[in-house]
């Protein structure tokens, strides 16, 4: 009997020894695709290339990738909570300002550099989310949402009390410590260029593998369905409560360099929920929440929409919320959303496959 197909007829030897191996093969998990090895070796290729950005890109370009740089990581931790957690926060904007905050005070106050400042804005930053988590995670639904937008304004209105850092004028950071932070100008805007280029890499590395991990499979599973979960013995809280600290912890290194960036603080521009929140959600929607790529293809359509209709005022707003309905009706799952369910292709898998 040919064990391949049941007939009568002998199988030749290579055949049969394939038919055995498969049956006797165990199965495996798998994420990785052909193409998405593809898509990490390209990923490197451009990581490098816009390391090498100071000497083929004008000034004018470095500023504007330094900032599409920022903006992406924000969306990218966003997406991490509302899109794979289920963590709808109108809120991230009280880390943006605190991490901006931070690095202020760090620098005017003590002395600080700059540079310093930023990686102890992540760390006070996680300190900070902890407690403030605790008291959240006690509303659900559109009320954590709602909570979260109540904290940013707290933040916002304690800041200002500030008198050393400006109140609610603001301040500037003094020339010697901006000087301090290279030699020349130039070099500065180099060095703070490749300061965004890294944490943007450090943000997307932590959110890949963190999704890859036992840990982002527990989370998408708390996001579809917590009763579920918890019967299963997900520990939610402990999960819910170090993806928010990290991601608190990420964003307030993304806004200290912000506004290292700016060199000016204010409460009202450090806390605003337009600036920070209201356009990252759309880069998010926009792209395709849940998705690694979505980030990316919202931040691209929202930065050359703004490059192009910028200049016309409050049509160029009216225009952002006419595309973001557009995309909803349509495709609720954004762009990269359609595209991935038209051709089924995925550049960054996260889900897992059987393979026998």
């Amino acid at each position: 009997m040919n064990p391949i197909n049941g007939s009568t007829t002998p199988a030749p030897a290579s055949l049969t020894r394939q038919g055995q191996t498969a049956l006797s093969g165990k199965p495996s998990i798998q994420r990785s695709t052909p193409t998405s090895r593809i898509t990490g070796v390209v990923a490197l290729a451009v990581v490098v290339a816009l390391g090498l950005a100071p000497w083929w890109a004008g000034r004018a370009n470095l500023r504007l990738f330094g900032e599409f740089y920022t903006f992406l990581a924000l969306a990218g931790l966003w997406n991490l909570l509302g899109g794979f957690a289920g963590l709808v926060s109108v809120g991230q904007q009280a880390f943006v300002g605190f991490g901006g905050y931070v690095l202020f005070a760090l620098a005017i106050l003590a002395g600080a550099s700059p540079l310093l400042s930023i990686a102890i804005a992540g760390v006070l930053g996680v300190v900070v989310a902890l407690p403030m988590a605790k008291l959240l995670f006690r509303l659900q639904g559109a009320y954590f949402t709602i909570g979260t937008w109540v904290a940013a304004e707290v933040f916002r209105l304690g800041f200002s009390q500030f008198a050393s850092l400006g109140g609610g004028s603001g301040t500037s950071l003094p020339a010697g410590i901006v000087t301090g932070v290279a030699s020349s100008r130039e070099m500065r805007e180099w060095l703070i260029y490749w300061i965004a280029l890294a944490l943007l890499t450090l943000t997307f590395a932590f959110i890949v593998l963190l999704l890859r991990s036992r840990t982002g499979l527990a989370l998408t599973a708390i996001r579809d369905s917590e009763v579920a979960s918890e019967s299963l013995g997900v520990d939610i809280q402990r999960i819910k409560l170090a993806v928010y600290a990290a991601v608190a912890g990420l964003t307030s290194m993304v806004g200290a360099l912000i506004f290292l960036q700016k060199l000016r603080i204010s409460p009202e521009a450090a806390f605003s929920v337009n600036d920070w929140t209201a356009y990252v959600i759309f880069m998010v929607v926009i792209g395709g929440i849940g998705s690694i790529e979505g980030p990316l293809v919202g931040a691209l359509v929202f930065f050359a929409l703004r490059e192009t209709l910028a200049n016309l005022g409050s049509f160029y707003l009216l225009v952002l919320g006419a595309i973001a309905i557009a995309v909803m009706l349509k495709t609720p799952r954004g762009l990269w959303g359609y595209f991935e369910q038209r051709f089924g292709v995925s550049l960054v898998p996260i889900r897992r496959r059987v393979v026998t």
